[in-house]
């Protein structure tokens, strides 16, 4: 059996699969252990998992697992979250290289730096950053409940945004606030799917459903199609990863063309088999996340690698504006 982590590839024969499936649930349950994988991890681990979602369903689980040992497949960030929110169980992540274009975006330093610029400003941090700038947040929000985080505080306060100015502008559309300041972030991955690619595979598929994630560089060009009367507006939808597994089980469309990461078609094709799902942007495949291989969960259940740290004092500082991220807007619905 020491032999599978080597030769597993994501491409091997049904045995080495079976054999690799049956290690993995064993050394789970020896460590006492809940897989958690995000919608965009290869399909392999997806399916391999306890859970697979969003970044808050899966910080939801995460709070919630009676396990003492947290596998999160994912990128670092998310590993992070679980960790602030269990500081007392054992955090796996099973590639400590798997980071995030857009958590980079932005360190606590540069937060502080724009805090002192706007005093007063009440700090809205997306989820997708590090557990330094949690730290320096007020409260955390997913792309789920990010209209919902800014409409729950007053008016006359001015909002800070950050890190990504995709979600940020959705949010002001949203809400209409004038008073809200988005920080220049992206996901670059998300930022590489375009308008013009966008309006044209709608063009192609001019019955075609189309699923855009709010972080996308798209995700303006699709409301302008849908405002021009180009595609008709009830088959444009922003949402999050998780609200598109619900919107997959409920769309009448036979083709849905889904503008995120290549990961999500996946579960998407799991939600509703009889649609065809077709990604916008074939390329949009993060690096990052599919950092996590078999292989790799395979080592990190054996070794107890990598063991994700949070460093206790900033652990308590960001975990109220965490746990006001979960306890604000859609049940469902996250990153």
């Amino acid at each position: 059996m020491a032999a599978i982590a080597e030769d597993l590839t994501p491409y091997g024969g049904v045995e080495a699969d079976a054999a690799w499936r049956d290690e993995v649930r064993r050394l789970a349950r020896q460590r006492d252990a809940v897989l958690l994988a995000h919608n965009y991890q290869l399909p392999e681990i997806q399916d391999i998992a306890d859970h697979t979602g969003d970044s808050l369903a899966l910080s939801r689980i995460a709070a919630a697992s009676e396990a003492s040992t947290i596998v999160f497949c994912g990128v670092h960030f998310m590993a992070e979250t679980a960790k602030i929110l269990s500081p007392h169980k054992t955090v796996l992540i099973p590639d400590a290289r798997a980071g995030c274009s857009l958590a980079d975006s932005i360190d606590a330093d540069q937060l502080r730096a724009w805090k002192a610029e706007h005093p007063g400003a009440v700090v809205v941090s997306y989820v997708n950053t590090t557990a330094e700038v949690k730290a320096e947040t007020d409260i955390c929000c997913t792309s789920s409940n990010a209209v919902d985080v800014v409409a729950s505080i007053p008016a006359d306060r001015e909002v800070l945004f950050l890190p990504d100015q995709f979600l940020g502008a959705h949010v002001r559309r949203e809400t209409g606030r004038d008073n809200l300041h988005v920080w220049a972030g992206e996901c670059h991955v998300h930022a590489g799917i375009n308008g013009p690619e966008l309006a044209a595979r709608a063009a192609a598929e001019p019955d075609a459903d189309l699923f855009v994630h709010p972080e996308c560089g798209c995700a303006t060009s699709a409301l302008y199609l849908a405002g021009e009367g180009v595609v008709p507006a009830e088959q444009v939808k922003i949402l999050s990863t998780g609200d598109m597994v619900t919107e997959a089980r409920a769309t009448h469309a036979k083709t849905v063309l889904v503008a995120t990461e290549v990961g999500m078609l996946h579960q998407l094709r799991r939600a509703a088999p009889e649609v065809d799902f077709r990604a916008v942007n074939d390329r949009a495949s993060c690096r990052y996340m599919k950092m996590i291989t078999p292989a790799a969960l395979l080592r990190s259940l054996r070794e107890g690698a990598d063991e994700v740290h949070v460093d206790p004092m900033v652990a308590e500082r960001a975990r109220g504006a965490v746990r006001r991220m979960i306890e604000i807007g859609k049940p469902g619905g996250g990153e």
